[in-house]
């Protein structure tokens, strides 16, 4: 009975959105307030109706409904229940529910939370809300109901994925969901204005936080996926460049420069069209992602559907969407006015800079993502695009980003003196230089790429630091004044402060655990000793565990360092008889200078069984990158509280401009 609740919610929820698409966008463009109005009470609605059905296939998993084919398909009642609840969203159905909850919670949050947004402005944004909520309902009801019933009921069901039986994968959808499907309240906005045919400070200022929001949590769900890769997978890396992690990656970088583009938008009344575009573009690469994993285009893990028929209708979605706002912003932007002049060195400058570095990255990216499989579709030859070309043509591509991000805020609006710059930062260059030649005589090795990469990151966190030291004229001032100068700091200041630092945390873990790691693959009986960056690791043996729903073979290896006991790691090789499937669980040792990383495979069979394959790795500074990733996090978050983002926006002029008007940006 409950999973027709859950049917009939999702019909409810298509019906809602169809009105919502339609009758708020006729109000707008009518001046009928009751009908504007309506968006708001449909978008509620919507979400209302899509959480139900989100609670009904949650409890047909909880309670291990086997009469519902996606709960048999992805679940077995022997399941701890922590992963029976992450089945919800493990399969291509529940993934699909939870991107259509999270789709319909931003458009309730814009209704709840926007009373100081122009009526005719929010009518149109829950109205393009409404329209991309319909395609997915709509694909989900024809093509992917999770509600199908099977009868008779099998026994139990096949289980999920053992590789996604994770607490990192619990939690790593719906981050990742949140920053995907938040940019659709952007793209909302955009073309919205665009309809509206105006952008101004005002806009800027509404847009910024949910664009943040977006931003924090698409960062953390990335993060939580690189650290489940890097302890679940074996393989001892954290990022592969594959093409399902490039196609969140994407939305991540063109996000950033939406950000930054925002910021222009809102204090100078430049980069209009450009944030505009970034807008549409960034939700646009979010779609193009939800088409990779659900096409048929890829096998992977992170992969949710091979059927073919379901990426054609996944192919018109972004026909339509892609398609018709960017045919949309080529009518439009052109008549936007114009705003903000500034000269080539300013803080616009470097922001222009900025922008244009992570336009041309993500580019990048995409090329390497989709060549292979459009050389594939169009010739049949399968050609694999890996992390040597990425690492040869993106990281060149960040290390400019880099050194302006750390000049950036020291340039002024409009027009800066470079020369005052570059004299006020010549000591903390040449000791970026210094550091270089240090980081070279102590990594004797290399590569000279990692090397420039290290300095980059020491000087972008030290030319953070004193940018905000001088904020608050510490070393200038006594204590208690530079106190009182920070505490007035608006939190977007300190947000972006804590963001800063936490990218330059960020490369020291990149570079440390790419370039300068320890990996040795061995042959292992009892008593084998394996020497590793002045670690002596002993293999004392395997025993044979059981779990709840698997069986595990697990090694023993005791760690020493110049003789004194250090730890046990205990890796295991689990089977899971359901699925029929073997994982790896790595065990590791972690430190700030480094991890060390073990993991354990099946014997070879010429050995009898008695000799088991090790993987030991030392890597070197990895916590970094989590740490850093955290640090982006909660400079996010600090921004996000910034109670300027909240009220106080800036009111718009009485006069609009006419959509005929010509001036152009």
């Amino acid at each position: 009975m409950i999973p027709e609740i859950g049917q009939i919610a999702l019909v409810m929820a298509l019906g809602v959105a169809l009105v919502q698409s339609t009758v708020p966008m006729y109000g707008a463009a009518k001046g009928n307030t009751l009908f504007m109005q309506l968006g708001i009470s449909t978008a509620i609605g919507q979400f209302v109706l899509c959480a139900v059905a989100f609670a009904a296939l949650m409890w047909a998993f909880v309670v291990s409904d086997f009469t519902v084919v996606n709960v048999v398909q992805n679940s077995n009642s022997l399941k701890p229940m922590i992963y029976k609840v992450a089945a919800t969203w493990g399969s291509h159905e529940g993934s699909l529910l939870l991107w259509t909850l999270i789709l319909a919670l931003f458009g309730a949050g814009v209704a709840v939370f926007g009373a100081n947004i122009p009526n005719a402005l929010r009518a149109r944004t829950l109205s393009v809300q409404g329209w991309i909520s319909v395609g997915f309902l709509s694909f989900m009801l024809f093509t992917s109901n999770p509600f199908d019933r099977i009868f008779p009921a099998p026994p139990d069901g096949n289980d999920l994925n053992p590789l996604l039986q994770d607490i990192g994968l619990a939690l790593h959808p719906p981050l990742l969901y949140i920053g995907y499907v938040g940019f659709s309240i952007v793209f909302s906005f955009a073309v919205a204005a665009l309809i509206e045919g105006r952008v101004d400070a005002a806009w800027a200022r509404w847009v910024r936080p949910w664009t943040l929001a977006a931003w924090i949590a698409l960062t953390g769900g990335i993060a939580l996926g690189s650290w489940w890769a890097y302890y679940e997978l074996g393989w001892g890396g954290w990022w592969f460049w594959d093409p399902v992690e490039n196609v969140s990656f994407m939305p991540w970088l063109l996000g950033t420069a939406l950000l930054h583009s925002a910021i222009v938008t809102e204090k100078r009344g430049a980069f209009k069209s450009w944030t505009i575009l970034l807008a549409i573009l960034t939700f646009s690469l979010s779609l193009l992602g939800t088409f990779i994993v659900r096409s048929g285009l890829l096998t992977s893990v992170h992969a949710f559907a091979v059927d073919p028929e379901r990426g054609v209708y996944i192919l018109g979605l972004l026909a339509v969407s892609i398609g018709g706002s960017l045919t949309l912003y080529a009518w439009r932007a052109p008549q936007m006015e114009g705003g903000g002049l500034f000269q080539p060195v300013s803080r616009e400058g470097g922001l222009l800079v900025n922008n244009l570095l992570l336009a041309t990255a993500t580019g990048t990216v995409l090329f390497g993502t989709l060549y292979p499989l459009f050389l594939e579709g169009v010739t049949g030859d399968k050609i694999s695009v890996g992390p040597p070309f990425f690492n040869m043509s993106f990281v060149p591509l960040m290390l400019p980003l880099i050194f302006v991000m750390g000049m950036g805020p020291f340039l002024s609006w409009k027009r800066a003196d470079l020369g005052a710059v570059v004299q006020r930062l010549k000591w903390l260059m040449g000791l970026t230089g210094l550091a270089v030649l240090v980081i070279w005589y102590v990594v004797t090795k290399g590569p000279v790429l990692a090397v420039l990469s290290f300095a980059l990151g020491l000087w972008l966190f030290a030319a953070t630091a004193m940018e905000w030291a001088g904020r608050i004229k510490l070393g200038s001032a006594p204590l208690a004044e530079s106190w009182r100068r920070a505490k007035g700091l608006p939190r977007a200041t300190h947000g972006m402060t804590m963001a800063h630092l936490g990218l330059a945390v960020c490369i020291f873990g990149f570079v440390g655990s790419s370039a300068w790691k320890d990996d040795i693959v061995t042959f292992a009986e009892v008593g084998t000793d394996v020497e590793i960056a002045g670690f002596t690791l002993t293999f004392e043996g395997m025993e044979r565990v059981q779990g709840p729903n698997y069986t595990a073979n697990r090694a023993t290896l005791t760690v020493t360092r110049d003789g004194e006991f250090v730890t046990v790691l205990n890796p295991e090789r689990r089977t899971y008889p359901v699925a029929g499937m073997a994982t790896t669980e790595s065990a590791i040792r972690h430190s700030w200078a480094g991890d060390l990383y073990t993991s354990v495979a099946e014997p070879a069979a010429q050995t009898g069984g008695n000799i088991w394959t090790l993987r030991i790795i030392y890597e070197p500074l990895v916590n970094f990158i989590w740490l850093g990733t955290l640090m982006l996090v909660i400079g996010g978050c600090l921004s996000l509280s910034d109670r300027r983002l909240r009220v106080g926006a800036p009111k718009r002029s009485r006069t609009a401009l006419p959509a005929q008007a010509t001036p152009a940006e």
